[in-house]
């Protein structure tokens, strides 16, 4: 996976203030009122970072964020954490990812997961973890971060994984 091409008109942007949040629509409330309420807040407190695609007229297409985190030794699958230590573990999270209703159907939903991949992958060359995690938000969403090679944390059915390896070979060039 190389660098991410979005559609012409279409630019990538850290969120800011002036962005028209409230009017997000995806279809999942809980992911528009993130947006609405709680992203740039968080950004401000150094909690998570998001970044917005805007279209030509700067209406937010699509957005996605990320944050840090710890997931237990023990939540991991045997293969992952072999050779770990028995702790907590820094671990990517993606915490949001929509797109909005009218870009829908277009593939910015993979674009978006890509880029944030990427940014991802460029951050644990200097801030290592050992997986990029996500909690899904129904049945759909989770179907689609499994056709990108998410994995389910043992005894956590909408909480999944991709590991740290993993990501490093879907970065290398094809």
């Amino acid at each position: 996976m190389s660098g991410v091409r979005f559609p012409r008109g279409l630019r990538l942007e850290p969120l800011r203030r002036e962005h028209s949040r409230r009017r997000f629509r995806c279809g999942e409330e809980t992911v528009e009122n993130w947006l609405a309420t709680k992203a740039f807040q968080h950004q401000e407190k150094h909690l998570s970072v998001a970044k917005a695609l805007l279209d030509k007229e700067g209406v937010i297409a699509g957005y996605y964020t990320l944050a840090t985190g710890q997931v237990d030794f023990n939540d991991l699958p045997a293969e992952v954490g072999r050779d770990l230590p028995r702790r907590l573990l820094p671990v990517a999270v993606l915490v949001w990812l929509g797109v909005n209703s009218a870009h829908q159907g277009r593939g910015l939903g993979g674009l978006l997961l890509a880029q944030a991949l990427r940014d991802c992958w460029e951050a644990g060359k200097i801030f290592t973890f050992i997986a990029v995690v996500l909690d899904c938000v129904n049945d759909a969403t989770k179907g689609f971060y499994q056709q990108w090679g998410f994995s389910e944390l043992p005894g956590h059915p909408y909480r999944l994984f991709v590991s740290a390896k993993q990501l490093d070979a879907m970065m290398k060039p094809a």
